[in-house]
This record gives structure tokens, sequence and C-alpha cells, in this order.
């Protein structure tokens, strides 16, 4: 695997990221318990949708050296519509186009989507202050 310049960590960065907003509104997360599936290309199965945040429009701020964070000002939130302890999440288009998946963790535990609490109560409050994209060197 090559090495790339920051330049071009920057525009793979944006390449994902702008894809959320690619549909004809803004994208949304959805965020699951169990496994997490091999990519976006894969199914949902046995996984279950904990909740579902929508993006601001568009969903991440410009990036340095590979980071996108995301637009995460006011804090998203949402809703739990089901009880479970979040894994993993959905980034999808507002077409309902899947682009990306990865780690959810609580604040301050280093995955790419940090949540106030992990564990999700059907009607509980959900918020997503932090979230990002790293296009590794």
């Amino acid at each position: 695997m090559p090495t790339l310049s920051n330049a071009r960590r920057n525009a793979a960065a944006a390449g994902h990221t702008d894809a959320l907003d690619s549909g004809s509104g803004a994208g949304k997360i959805r965020v699951y318990s169990g496994s997490k599936p091999a990519g976006p290309d894969t199914a949902i199965t046995s996984q279950v949708l904990l909740g579902e945040f929508t993006l601001a429009d568009p969903a991440f701020t410009a990036g340095a050296t590979g980071v996108r964070d995301l637009d995460a000002t006011p804090v998203l939130t949402t809703v739990g519509l089901a009880a479970g302890e979040a894994a993993w999440y959905r980034a999808l288009s507002s077409d309902n186009v899947a682009h990306f998946d990865g780690p959810v963790t609580a604040v301050g535990g280093g995955g790419e989507l940090q949540m106030h609490t992990t564990t999700v109560s059907v009607g509980l409050d959900l918020a997503l202050p932090a979230g990002s994209l790293t296009q590794p060197a």
C-alpha cells in the first residue's frame, strides 16, 4: 500500500464524508448493537437498530492531515428505538445508500463516533457530541 501525501489523504477523506451529503437531504448515522458486518455492502442481519441521528448538511467539517470531524454543533440528538449496547454505526446518505461503518464508544473511549452513553433504552435521549473519519497515510 502506498504512503499518501496529506493532500491525497484530505481528498480521500473528503470523498468518503461528502458521499453522505450526496442525497436529496441530510445524511444519517444509524447506531446498532451486535457485531459489525464486514462492510457497508453487507446486509444487516441480527443486529438491532438502536437509534438514528440526522446529520448536519454538510455532515463533516473541512479536514486536515486526513481527518474530517463530524459537524456536531449543536450536539446531534435522537431517542432510543430499542434497548441494547451501542457497538457500531452505519453512515448513509439521505437516500439510504450505505457508505461506511465504524465503531461506537462512550465519550473518551476512542471510537470514531462517541456517544454520551452506549447503553440505550427505548425512548432514552441519545447524544452524539463527537465523531471523525481518518484516512490513514
